[in-house]
């Protein structure tokens, strides 16, 4: 099994920017898919990036789309999620998981393990 564990969440401005990281342990990173989701109170988990094991594939949701950014570190067991421009509507509780590999998929269901949450809060 692998663990994952986020970071790098905060409070910003609107315009700011945040880097979040999601680092594994347990198994190595580059073994999955690794996909963000987001959740607000009340709402479900909404996909929010997924990049492929290589690194070299990756998909977005068209509300991050042009200002989010995915990449991964696999020697380093680590997957992170660059945030520009960050909107009020961002906030969120940001989750990394990870998948088995294949098609980036975006539902929650495709993924088997994830970690615990980082709040991300955006004043506007």
């Amino acid at each position: 099994q692998v663990q994952l564990v986020e970071s790098g969440g905060g409070l910003v401005q609107a315009g700011d920017s945040l880097r979040l990281s999601c680092v594994a342990s347990g198994r190595t990173l580059s073994s999955y898919v690794v996909g963000w989701f987001r959740q607000v109170p009340g709402k479900e988990r909404e996909f929010v990036a997924a990049i492929g094991w290589s690194g070299r594939s990756s998909t977005y949701a068209d509300s991050v789309k042009g200002r989010f950014t995915v990449n991964r570190d696999n020697p380093k067991n680590t997957a992170y999620l660059q945030m520009n421009s960050l909107k009020f509507e961002d906030t969120a509780v940001y989750y990394c998981a990870a998948g088995p590999i294949g098609v980036l998929r975006t539902t929650t269901s495709a993924y088997g393990y994830w970690g615990q949450g980082t709040q991300v809060t955006v004043s506007s």
